[in-house]
């Protein structure tokens, strides 16, 4: 079966999103969650169990401690606390673990050992992953179940300072707090005062509960000089100091209180042997902790070893020890000593409550529970409680109920115990499995498309897909038999949740028949390729190809920026690769335009400079008669003998400044919008454009969207819901990050700017010049409906205060512009049903070549009046050198110079990505601007909501990708160039998606996986998706052409 590399091509990149789909699901697992939902709703607590008698205790039992404690050093490894350092420079702590009224733990983190995820363990008693963020848009602010929200909740009052993480992850959760910033780790004495001098004067003071104390010096000091470093006992001391400050006031407070108090020092990540963290070794996921209460009784001589438990046990500890009731979502267990001086009805109850909580969640989360040891143990447990409660109600000798109680208590540690590692398998490990099976699918896709190059980048264009061999071979039969041997032995063996496993076996089946099937096709592709190879070196006279240098530019740069993706610091800069590569691409078109304008008659023939297919073997060469060249039998034949002889004198000119004048737009577009890591807190003349009154021009420009995003009607706020760029609550699942909302309070609440009048001016030129560049080869509908379409963006811009009208005298109220940007949408859909209207006519009409060229142009214009409309005002001048960068090239460079589809189509690639650093987006989610999806909204719809916001922010790869479709449809002599663009298009973007799966699974543990690798990796799948949904796009069109044409011939 002959199929066109286009079709082909998107075809693999769609089999290639399932199989990212796919490694996504097992890099990111879903976490374990309870169906109950993320509200903190006061939820009845299970009453105790009785065994045919009435028990009156259905309610929470009442605090173990009147006052909690924690302070939190980060990156306290256990032996800083029970080693040799602890003994010399920690002595009244070491009292304590050793004879004082304190139990003392090591705590394991799991990876990652990072802040923000650790935190969110201590609190939750989840093992949470990057994939929390992700459903929150990043979003910082904690919607999960917590200990901090439960006892705000309950009315205790929290005091915070320290590490202002905590802050954004409980935002309007403290009476009074503090935060420090974490980045500058050369700071680790003024880091630490600025909590400490809060001790003294919140210590004398009664109206508290909890006091929370994060100190992050010691971490600092590890990542300048290592564990190992003298300033490390310095700062152990200093931490003991302020700890014996802290229980002597406890102490001297509990004299006069009903209950004792709670002192906890923990960390939240240890410290690995070069001073880092992130990763797991024991250094790195070893913590202390260390409980300090009178309420615990130490006998003489009672010398306990620190036991090993999980930070995650800490948050159903803190639960019971305040009277509340445990997260939801917690997978740890109550430590049983903090419980041991109580009585044993007390015991069990708490027992009882953890073991209870634990047995619901297994059950919403693992399909076959009732298999689970850990819930057979706790149905026993809970019968044999219900027994004791019986003989309790009775009255029976003490004798048997001590007896039976201890056994009840054993029985329910060990449910505990299993319950709480049955749910730990769940998220604690990548699922490895699932993430195997979708890079052997990315791979193999990746493989065939770059196999099939030399096939599809031929004369005709198309590939022999052999459907029968591969199916009906022995080695087919052979792969699906091990494979599916394979599937059975992992599934069966496997002691964790596996995402593949968990599949019917129909949809198994398929999958397994995809991944044989490949496999075949790419041995078929290599055998091909390797026997065309051999042909080539036998008969060096088929080829007369030679490599240009703008050919080695695209290979270098393409294998350049793949090969980047695995240093983390040109992943926070990737927008740097790519200036760099479309700034070089520029000199050598300046190259290449001045020695065919000035050398073309000394050195080789113009006409033979360029040939189609340049990255693979040539196609047989026919003689061209007028020239006397041989050139490949493709889409075009040379037939003058300069390309550029024919052009005017101001035409030649222009050729030779256009790639200077496509420069010259790159440089100006970056200083208008700072991304990155390293100058995004910059200033940049979008700061400084959408600066408020009074507001220095260096605060974040996000922060502003946002507040524009929340603040646009009238001032309106709601906490906890995002508020869209209409004003109107976007529901709950979508809230704005912590940090943007405790800054945006700071900021001015009207949407107004110092330099509104330059924006409107700005706005207004940019509006005028996208008509100009795009009107010209609209059809009179269309090109009516677009000026009336750039009209309504202004006017829409000015509802919502971003612009002023021509008779505003200065800053009026603001309304929603709902009426404004539905009135834009109609004139979108309008204009996109035009163009598919006259598509449809070429095609089935058999109409001529102008009809399909003009139809797809006003799709194309379609999109550029959506994009103008969710582009921010500051931003329009990008929409603007987009479209004249591509008028430009189309007309000065690919046709005089007679460019080939392929290097035509990497050069559209190259510039979209380009472009979508120049909006202002990042490897970061926390640059996605939202607000564009709830444009004309009323309330948040999700599919227009993600579509809207996924368009925004690939604009720039959509709006080149569709300028490609345009050009190579629009030359008169394109035959099959669409389909080559379509297959090269596929290529480029497969390349970096495959090998980046790659690269992330070797760097799983690396210590900014969930920081820096894990956010591109989203970005890539979603990208992948989106270049899906083009090269079907491309298939489409061409099969189109197709069509068109054999109707034109039949009609002939």
């Amino acid at each position: 079966m002959r199929l066109g590399c286009g079709a082909f091509a998107a075809g693999c990149v769609l089999v290639e999103v399932l199989g990212v789909a796919l490694f996504l699901r097992g890099f990111f697992p879903a976490p374990v969650r309870s169906s109950s939902g993320t509200e903190h709703q006061a939820e009845s607590p299970a009453p105790e169990p009785s065994a045919g008698a009435t028990s009156n205790w259905t309610k929470l039992p009442p605090p173990l401690f009147s006052k909690v404690v924690i302070m939190l050093i980060d990156a306290l490894r256990d032996d800083f606390v029970f080693g040799s350092k602890g003994v010399k420079f920690m002595p009244y702590t070491t009292y304590l673990v050793g004879k004082g009224a304190s139990h003392s733990f090591v705590a394991e983190a799991k990876p990652p050992t990072v802040t923000m995820p650790r935190i969110k363990a201590l609190m939750t008693g989840s093992l949470p992953g990057f994939v929390d963020i992700i459903r929150n848009f990043n979003s910082p602010t904690l919607l999960e179940d917590n200990v901090i929200t439960q006892a705000k909740a309950a009315g205790k009052r929290i005091i915070f300072y320290g590490d202002e993480t905590w802050v954004k992850l409980f935002p309007k959760h403290f009476v009074e707090y503090d935060g420090t910033t974490s980045f500058f780790v050369s700071d680790y004495t003024e880091v630490d005062d600025n909590v400490t001098r809060h001790l003294d004067r919140v210590l004398k003071r009664r109206d508290w509960d909890v006091l929370i104390l994060h100190y992050l010096g010691l971490d600092h000091i590890g990542h300048i000089s290592g564990p190992n470093s003298p300033l490390i006992g310095r700062k152990l001391s200093e931490m003991d100091s302020v700890l014996m400050r802290i229980h002597t006031s406890l102490l001297s407070e509990e004299r006069e209180a009903v209950s004792p108090s709670l002192l906890v020092l923990c960390g939240d990540h240890g410290m690995s042997a070069n001073g880092g963290h992130g990763a797991s070794s024991v250094e790195e996921t070893n913590t202390a902790l260390l409980l300090i209460s009178s309420a615990f009784e130490r006998r003489p001589g009672d010398v306990r070893p620190p036991k090993l438990v999980q930070q995650t046990d800490l948050a159903a500890t803190l639960a019971i020890g305040l009277g509340l009731p445990i997260p939801k979502h917690s997978v740890g267990r109550l430590l049983s000593p903090v419980i041991e001086g109580r009585a044993m009805r007390e015991q069990l109850r708490f027992l009882h409550l953890n073991t209870v909580q634990l047995s619901r969640l297994l059950q919403e989360n693992v399909p076959s529970y009732e298999r689970e040891p850990g819930f057979e143990q706790f149905q026993v447990s809970q019968k044999l409680h219900g027994n004791w409660v019986r003989l309790y109600l009775e009255e029976k000798n003490s004798e048997v109920l001590l007896n039976l109680g201890t056994k009840v208590r054993r029985q329910y540690l060990d449910a505990l115990k299993t319950l709480s590692l049955a749910l730990s398998r769940q998220v604690a490990h990548y699922d490895i499995y699932s993430m195997v099976v979708g890079t052997v699918v990315v791979l193999e896709v990746f493989a065939l498309l770059l196999l099939s190059a030399p096939q599809a980048l031929g004369s005709a264009a198309e590939l022999e897909v052999p459907l029968s061999s591969p199916v009906f071979s022995l080695l087919f039969y052979l792969v699906l038999l091990l494979l599916g041997a394979v599937h059975v032995s992992v599934c069966t063996s496997t002691e964790g949740s596996c995402y593949f496993c968990s599949l019917s076996w129909p949809t198994v089946g398929v999958v397994l028949v995809l991944v044989s099937a490949l496999l075949c096709a790419v041995l078929s592709a290599l055998t091909r390729t390797c026997v065309d190879g051999k042909l080539l070196r036998r008969n060096p006279a088929r080829t007369n190809s030679k490599w240009s240098e703008l050919d080695l530019l695209i290979l270098v740069g393409t294998v350049g920026h793949v090969l980047s993706l695995g240093a983390s610091s040109f992943i926070e800069e990737e927008h740097q690769t790519w200036y760099f590569l479309v700034s070089t691409l520029c000199l050598a078109l300046c190259h290449e335009s001045y020695r065919n304008c000035f050398l073309g008659d000394n050195g080789e023939s113009p006409c033979c400079l360029r040939v189609e297919g340049r990255f693979v073997r040539a196609a047989p060469t026919v003689k061209d008669k007028s020239t006397g060249c041989d050139v490949l039998e493709l889409d075009r034949v040379c037939t003058k003998p300069s390309s550029l002889d024919t052009l005017r004198g101001c035409e030649k000119a222009m050729v030779l400044a256009s790639p200077w004048l496509v420069l010259g737009c790159c440089r100006l577009l970056r200083p208008l919008n700072h991304t990155g890591v390293q100058w995004a807190h910059r200033p940049d003349l979008g700061h400084w454009l959408t600066s408020g009154p009074g507001e220095d021009a260096a605060v974040p420009r996000r922060l502003r969207e946002q507040r524009d995003l929340s603040l646009s009607t009238r001032g309106t706020r709601t906490t906890g819901t995002l508020l869209n760029a209409n004003g109107s609550r976007a529901g709950s699942q979508l809230v704005q990050p912590a940090g943007v909302r405790a800054a945006t309070a700071l900021l001015p609440l009207r949407p107004s700017s110092d330099h509104k009048a330059e924006l409107s001016v700005l706005a207004a030129l940019s509006l005028v010049a996208v008509f100009a560049l795009v009107q010209s080869r609209c059809s009179p509908m269309s090109r009516v409906a677009m000026a009336l379409g750039l009209l309504g963006i202004y006017c829409y811009r000015a509802s919502i205060g971003h612009v002023l009208l021509p008779w505003q005298r200065g800053s009026t109220a603001v309304s929603r512009g709902i009426i404004e940007a539905r009135f834009v949408y109609v004139f979108v859909l309008g204009i996109l049903f035009t163009g598919t209207k006259d598509l449809l006519k070429s095609q089935v009409l058999a109409a001529g070549a102008t009809v399909k060229t003009v139809g797809l142009w006003d799709v194309y214009s379609g999109l550029v009046l959506l994009a103008a409309l969710l582009f921010r005002p500051h931003n329009l001048p990008v929409l603007v050198c987009s479209l004249l960068i591509q008028t430009v090239m189309t007309k000065y460079i690919w046709r005089p110079l007679k460019h080939g589809a392929a290097e035509v189509a990497v050069m559209h690639y190259w510039f979209g990505q380009a472009f979508f650093y120049f909006q202002g987006n990042s490897n970061n989610i926390t640059t996605v601007d939202i607000s564009a999806g709830f444009v004309g909204l009323n309330t948040y719809v999700e599919i227009p909501a993600m579509f809207l916001t996924a368009f925004a922010t690939y604009a720039g790869p959509v709006l080149w990708a569709s300028h490609l479709v345009n050009f190579l449809s629009s030359e008169p002599s394109s035959g099959s160039a669409l389909r080559r663009a379509g297959f090269c298009y596929a290529l480029v973007c497969s390349a970096p998606a495959s090998v980046y799966v790659v690269l992330v699974t070797a760097l799983r543990y690396h210590l900014f996986i969930w920081s820096v690798f894990s956010p591109k990796l989203l970005y890539e799948g979603m990208h992948l998706l989106v270049t899906a949904a083009l090269c079907v796009g491309f298939a489409a069109v061409d099969q189109a052409r197709v069509q068109s044409r054999s109707g034109r011939a039949a009609a002939s």
